[in-house]
């Protein structure tokens, strides 16, 4: 008996056969490639942390590798976190309490790197930003976004607004100073980078990042800052003061032998 491929039947058929073979080849290719995927997702997080320390490696994994150790700043004690553990996303760990610092050693010299996680203008933000030995000095950032406006908001990527936070102090009087004021309006150049013209609330959202994420390494950060400096008595002053007295000592004897 000849199919009627006319009928509706034969139609609903033919449209259930041809969706489940396609659906069974996506998820056929998507399996398939998912381990790649992975990979290329740790690869990609990896070069991005290894930029906020300035370095731009040809084989990123194996720099990451040999010179970047994972902890969790934990207690005031940093403990290491195992390879296989490691995150390509920071957002849920720094909701979660999980405070990771990446050191970074190279010949000596150690770069301290902190995970950021916010959000921009129309969607997410994210970065890091590294500091020198001393723990306060930034050596540099790197930032990334989901989806801000081009040419505004999305300037955050570009070396232009993250050059400028080099040799910047986080920590001042205690406290987290590090903060992304309006364009124009930096009054403490120390601790202030300028905003984003008509990227405001991009801006705005960096600079919230920072706090909000910075402020959990405080103790981390304060750690090694200098002591205050003590104001030390003004040498001529104080050589002044000691001849005038050993005059009017001389002058009182004189007076009474007299």
């Amino acid at each position: 008996m000849a199919t009627n491929t006319n009928s509706n039947a034969y139609t609903l058929v033919y449209a259930t056969v041809l969706v489940v073979i396609v659906a069974f080849l996506l998820s056929f290719v998507s399996s398939s490639l998912k381990e790649q995927q992975d990979k290329n997702v740790k690869l990609d997080t990896k070069k991005q942390i290894l930029r906020s320390v300035n370095v731009v490696a040809e084989d990123a994994d194996a720099e990451f590798d040999a010179k970047v150790k994972d902890y969790l700043f934990k207690d005031g004690t940093l403990q290491e976190v195992s390879s296989a553990d490691f995150k390509t996303k920071y957002a849920g760990e720094i909701k979660s309490g999980n405070y990771h610092v990446f050191v970074y050693e190279n010949n000596g010299d150690t770069k301290y790197i902190f995970p950021l996680a916010g959000n921009g203008l129309w969607g997410a933000i994210w970065g890091y930003i590294s500091v020198d030995s001393d723990k306060n000095t930034i050596c540099g950032v790197d930032f990334s976004h989901d989806s801000e406006t081009p040419g505004l908001g999305a300037e955050i990527t570009t070396d232009k607004f993250k050059s400028q936070f080099a040799g910047k102090k986080v920590i001042k009087a205690a406290e987290v100073a590090l903060q992304v004021v309006k364009n124009g309006n930096i009054k403490d150049a120390e601790v202030e980078c300028d905003g984003i013209s008509g990227g405001t609330l991009t801006s705005n959202g960096v600079n919230a990042m920072l706090q909000d994420c910075l402020k959990n390494y405080k103790e981390f950060l304060q750690a090694s800052a200098p002591a205050a400096e003590v104001a030390q008595p003004d040498t001529a002053v104080a050589d002044s003061t000691l001849i005038n007295a050993e005059a009017e000592a001389i002058a009182d004897s004189i007076a009474n032998n007299n």
